[in-house]
């Protein structure tokens, strides 16, 4: 499944080696100083409270602070604006209907984010099922004519452009750990509990994801023989 728009503003050009020299930090916020995450700390059990005592004013709250970052990470898992607005408000209706079972063992953001990855997962697996059915049931026509394949990436495209292509060559499994971390900016222990993997796991998939797009995204080097 490619990836239909990319949810970030990229604004330079490729670099060569760009993914080797830092990491991409569009929305990435500024760490907070010891003080600002005790309070975080806080609001975020606040925030658990609120909703698991029915108070709407929590939902309100939550999705205050996190809509946007959740319809943002929802887009570019399932490439559609209006797809992640679903996958929002299920997830919203799957917290009210199972705050009961958030047992504080990771935070009730990070809990909730878990929800909206595994939303956004059963819906890709619906959209192809359907995909699928769609295709047994199409007539076959004789003459019908193949769609042309989407044409090579002119020389150097926009790092968005290019980025988009190649985020939708890697596995799956690599993409959502991407995204988590490099767009995102969630940390390795809530991706974790998130794609319920360990953090060595989460560390080695995104090594592995940035590793590929590098391949992808360095432009191919002068044989010997073009070089002289």
């Amino acid at each position: 499944m490619g990836i239909m728009g990319l949810a970030v503003a990229w604004e330079t050009r490729i670099p060569g080696a760009a993914l080797r020299e830092r990491r991409v930090e569009p929305f990435r916020e500024p760490k907070p100083a010891p003080e600002g995450a005790e309070t975080g700390r806080t609001e975020d059990a606040g925030l658990a409270e609120a909703c698991r005592s029915g108070d709407l004013r929590g939902y309100e709250r939550l999705y205050s602070l996190q809509g946007a970052r959740m319809k943002n990470l929802a887009r570019n898992i399932l490439g559609s604006a209006t797809d992640a607005e679903d996958a929002v408000q299920e997830t919203f209706l799957k917290v009210q209907r199972s705050i009961a079972s958030f047992r504080g063992q990771s935070s009730f953001v990070t809990w909730t984010f878990r929800i909206l990855v595994n939303t956004c997962y059963d819906a890709r697996r619906s959209r192809l099922r359907k995909k699928e059915v769609a295709a047994e049931h199409e007539p076959q026509r004789e003459d019908a004519v193949p769609h042309p394949e989407p044409r090579a990436a002119v020389a150097h495209p926009s790092l968005r452009l290019a980025l988009e292509r190649a985020l939708a060559k890697l596995t799956r499994h690599q993409r959502d750990v991407f995204l988590l971390y490099e767009v995102e900016g969630f940390r390795h222990a809530e991706i974790s509990s998130m794609l319920e993997i360990s953090e060595a796991a989460s560390k080695n998939t995104l090594f592995q994801a940035k590793k590929n797009l590098r391949q992808m995204l360095e432009p191919p080097r002068a044989s010997g023989a073009e070089a002289r």
